[in-house]
């Protein structure tokens, strides 16, 4: 398995930098064809019986928004060009300028897709990374926002484990990934003793693919709760990589019930691959 085609997506020039320093050597070492996409919002032009005030901040705003894209453009083409990277550069125009959204057909014809976190603060513009996972059938790996990294190798991996289609497609979807990091702890939590969930099965394959595995086997208990219970194991194993099947809930399920999929979303600390 191979990295043949990267995606990834530019939120915006706060985020672009560090989304390059992640992606260029990633896919320099992955030989991958990197795909770099933006989109923009199209003015919405307010009716008026002749020119006036609402044209003309329609006409400045869009002027911002070919200038915008143009910087990340140049900043996109020149840095793959001195890397002497395959590379290529899309852009789009949408009602709603979102570019995670506007990246869902694009990804679909891709082996990976590669995205910033969204500020976790709320300071940059974000994105709808929860559209692109959950509709573009492909995994995602996820860049903390505050990753200070420049792209290095992965040294070791840890996989959330609980025996559902989404971990399975997200362990096989990240195998070059867990190749390049050799070793591999497999998390399970509250898992019961006996049977393919706790992570015996899915760790004697990987091992067959030449891999360093251990399992672990955590619980949760009235302090800790699952997340609590990972973030613990992730700083335990010193892993650098977190591989996990998204889960999706309604809206108002996520509200009442909590949901882990985007409470890892919104905490993560190293970069997270997931697939759906």
């Amino acid at each position: 398995m191979s990295i043949g085609t990267l995606l990834a997506i530019v939120h915006n020039e706060a985020d672009a930098p560090k989304l390059l320093d992640f992606a260029l050597p990633f896919a320099a070492r992955h030989g991958s064809h990197l795909i770099g996409l933006h989109a923009e919002a199209l003015p919405v032009v307010l009716a008026t019986p002749m020119e006036g005030p609402y044209l003309t901040l329609a006409d400045e705003l869009e002027t911002q928004a070919k200038e915008r894209h143009q910087r990340l453009r140049d900043m996109f083409e020149s840095r793959t060009k001195r890397e002497s990277l395959s590379a290529e550069w899309r852009g789009f125009d949408s009602v709603s300028g979102d570019s995670a959204i506007s990246g869902i057909d694009s990804a679909r014809s891709s082996d990976l897709v590669l995205v910033v976190q969204n500020d976790p603060n709320g300071v940059t513009s974000s994105a709808d990374v929860e559209a692109l996972l959950f509709h573009s059938g492909r995994p995602v790996l996820f860049v903390p926002h505050a990753h200070s990294g420049k792209g290095e190798p992965f040294r070791k991996a840890i996989i959330a484990w609980n025996g559902s289609k989404e971990a399975a497609r997200a362990a096989f979807d990240a195998l070059p990934l867990l190749k390049e990091a050799g070793q591999v702890d497999i998390l399970t939590i509250d898992a019961p003793e006996n049977g393919g969930h706790n992570g015996s099965a899915i760790a004697r394959t990987l091992a067959r693919h030449g891999l360093d595995v251990t399992v672990i086997a955590r619980h949760t208990d009235k302090q800790r709760s699952e997340l609590d219970v990972l973030a613990s194991a992730l700083v335990e194993s010193g892993a650098d990589l977190l591989v996990m099947g998204a889960f999706g809930r309604s809206r108002l399920a996520e509200f009442v019930f909590g949901g882990m999929t985007r409470s890892v979303l919104q905490s993560m600390t190293v970069p997270t691959l997931m697939a759906r």
